[in-house]
């Protein structure tokens, strides 16, 4: 008599939950920047909208850590990020700034929250392709979610440092929001923090940089945002640069190999 097969046990691994509890808590937070916003409390929603942020950024290092990684929790993490860094921000400058100019205001609003998910769409659409230059040198694909998110509400976070009124003008967060809507979907290359290798010789400075950052968002957190979301800005022209300078060294390389095999079988 043959032995029945042992059931094999499909479902959700118990390991997988925790990043995806994980993302869930950054979801839930996203959305709860909208119901702050609802209600005048800006600081507060785009305080919700950062500790998701940094959730999103706890979710994968925690699925790799437990050998937690799973398609569902890829999907489940682009379903977050596309509400909480597309649509909670998108509502959120909407109903600080871009209601006073409803028809445009709302466009660019839009603008966000679908750039948002369309960029998501892309990166799923290519975490099985073999063949991406941009991910190979170490760079991403235009400006990531989370940074996009940020970049989107400067605006805001200069209004709550300086209480300019300038800052919350329709005219001013309406093309600036489209504009990194923009850079969101586009091809433009830019850092990977986490291919990023620190040189031995510089680590225990890195270490101190990160302390002082974290020591400065504790007791100014607007300035130090405001800070951070500037350098980010500047870092694109370098990361332009920098992607610009590995390709002609590839197109070198490359041209180089194909003009071997070629010299090799050359006639006397």
């Amino acid at each position: 008599m043959r032995r029945p097969l042992p059931r094999v046990r499909r479902g959700l691994p118990l390991r997988a939950v925790a990043p995806n509890a994980v993302t869930a808590m950054a979801l839930c937070f996203g959305l709860t920047g909208i119901r702050f916003a609802i209600s005048g409390e800006f600081e507060v929603a785009v305080t919700m909208i950062m500790v998701a942020g940094v959730l999103d950024g706890l979710d994968g290092r925690i699925a790799r850590m437990l050998h937690g990684e799973s398609r569902f929790g890829a999907e489940l993490d682009s379903l977050a990020d596309a509400i909480s860094f597309g649509v909670s921000p998108a509502l959120i400058v909407y109903l600080w700034s871009l209601k006073d100019l409803p028809r445009v205001g709302w466009l660019c609003a839009l603008i966000l929250a679908v750039f948002c998910a369309l960029r998501l769409a892309r990166f799923n659409a290519q975490i099985d392709v073999s063949e991406q230059p941009h991910k190979s040198a170490g760079f991403l694909t235009g400006v990531p979610a989370p940074a996009g998110a940020a970049l989107a509400m400067l605006p805001l976070f200069f209004w709550v440092w300086t209480g300019e009124t300038i800052f919350r003008s329709p005219y001013l967060v309406a093309p600036w929001v489209a504009l990194i809507a923009t850079l969101m979907v586009s091809s433009v290359a830019t850092y990977s923090w986490g291919s990023m290798k620190l040189r031995n010789n510089i680590r225990f400075e890195a270490l101190a940089v990160a302390v002082l950052i974290f020591a400065a968002l504790v007791s100014a957190p607007w300035h130090t945002v405001c800070a951070l979301c500037v350098a980010y800005i500047v870092s694109i022209p370098f990361s332009i640069a920098g992607y610009a300078r590995i390709k002609r060294l590839r197109a070198v390389s490359q041209g180089g190999q194909s003009a071997a095999p070629a010299a090799g079988h050359a006639g006397p």
